[in-house]
């Protein structure tokens, strides 16, 4: 009877399997499913992050302003464990500074986060900067499409510049006790006679700004140029170079119409003080667009090569965008960062002109030179 009881023993074992669709256990448990290997990027970006923690720092001259440095050192630091040696550097003193280093054979700096005229009027020509593009790792930061009109925002012919933020270059302001906003439709508007010796400038064009890149926007409008400047200065605008006092006599009633930095204006608004933007896109001609300081570049023969790579892709990341455009309070030029943190008349019509790249550059000495004849210099 043995026989059959085994045979019949090993077609019920059989019969379970059929059914249930799992065969009995054997002692030996089943292999975990391995890890998927990791895409040859990451690889290399695990690599990158090895090399730059042994190189433990890396070293930044960056926008001024405590908000900034927070911005562009403590997150990045406490993901990666390196150390950011941020200095906050005005952008005139920053190309002496270099330079006079490497006459010296001191080459301390790995990345520059400054204006334009700073990076490819400054420090570009005496060879401190080196493409960008090489040294792109994550493919967040290639990838076109995660940036606004679907390309890199370099701001230099060689890939040398990249801007993080761009902004409405609007600093136009009226007191809304005498005027009202609405008023302004065109900015041939301020040639009305009524507002002669009722503008203010905070910012003379003569001298590195916003008040510069302002002019130079009407220099370049088809629709204005030459003769508009022309004609705005027979309005015999008081000319300032000190932001506060032009805002206070806005706010004081003392001016009507003021150009001026948004960060005074802004405190004075704060305060409740009768003082409103014109927002740009109501303007006929439209405004230009600017990044401001907020540029990066990459050093030529950085002191700590892998941290300086890693910190460019991590400023370049949504994250770091985020960080920035949130302390500067300007539009990132990423498509995934989101704008509700800046006020919304600053996001820039794409098909504005940039005032402060390579091309327009070329434009500032022909404007200074006009600049000085027409208004007397």
């Amino acid at each position: 009877m043995a026989r059959p009881v085994r045979a019949f023993l090993a077609f019920l074992a059989i019969w379970l399997v059929a059914c249930t669709g799992t065969a009995p256990p054997t002692g030996s448990a089943p292999a975990a499913p391995s890890a998927s290997p990791k895409e040859p990027w990451e690889q290399d970006w695990d690599r990158l992050v090895e090399a730059a923690k042994r190189e433990g720092r890396v070293a930044v001259a960056g926008i001024q302003g405590e908000d900034n440095r927070v911005a562009l050192t403590e997150a990045f630091e406490k993901k990666y464990g390196i150390t950011v040696d941020y200095v906050g550097v005005g952008g005139p003193e920053l190309p002496p500074r270099v330079s006079n280093e490497r006459s010296a054979g001191i080459y301390e700096w790995d990345v520059f986060i400054a204006g334009t005229t700073t990076l490819i009027r400054g420090l570009k020509p005496i060879g401190a900067l080196q493409p960008l593009e090489p040294a792109f790792m994550l493919p967040e930061v290639s990838d076109k499409a995660k940036w606004r009109g679907g390309t890199l925002p370099y701001m230099d012919s060689d890939q040398h510049v990249i801007s993080l933020l761009r902004r409405a270059g609007q600093y136009f302001y009226v007191n809304t006790n005498m005027v009202k906003p609405e008023e302004f439709k065109s900015w041939r508007d301020l040639l009305d006679p009524k507002w002669k010796g009722k503008i203010v400038v905070g910012r003379d064009p003569m001298v590195a700004g916003y008040g510069r890149a302002m002019f130079l926007f009407f220099y370049l409008h088809p629709q204005m140029g030459q003769d508009f400047i022309r004609e705005f200065a027979r309005q015999d605008i008081q000319m300032l170079r000190d932001d506060r006092t032009a805002a206070q006599w806005l706010a004081q009633g003392r001016m009507p119409l003021c150009f001026c930095s948004n960060v005074e204006i802004d405190k004075l608004r704060e305060d409740g003080l009768p003082v409103s933007v014109v927002e740009p896109k109501f303007m006929r001609e439209g405004s230009h667009t600017t990044s401001g300081p907020a540029n990066i570049a990459l050093a030529d023969h950085p002191a700590h090569p892998n941290a300086a790579k890693l910190y460019l892709n991590w400023v370049l990341s949504k994250d770091g965008g985020a960080l920035i455009s949130k302390s500067m309070g300007d539009p990132s030029t990423r498509v995934d960062v989101p704008t509700d943190q800046t006020n919304a008349w600053v996001v820039p019509d794409p098909a504005w002109r940039v005032t402060n790249d390579e091309d327009a550059l070329t434009y500032e000495e022909p404007l200074l030179t006009f600049l000085a004849e027409v208004f007397g210099r």
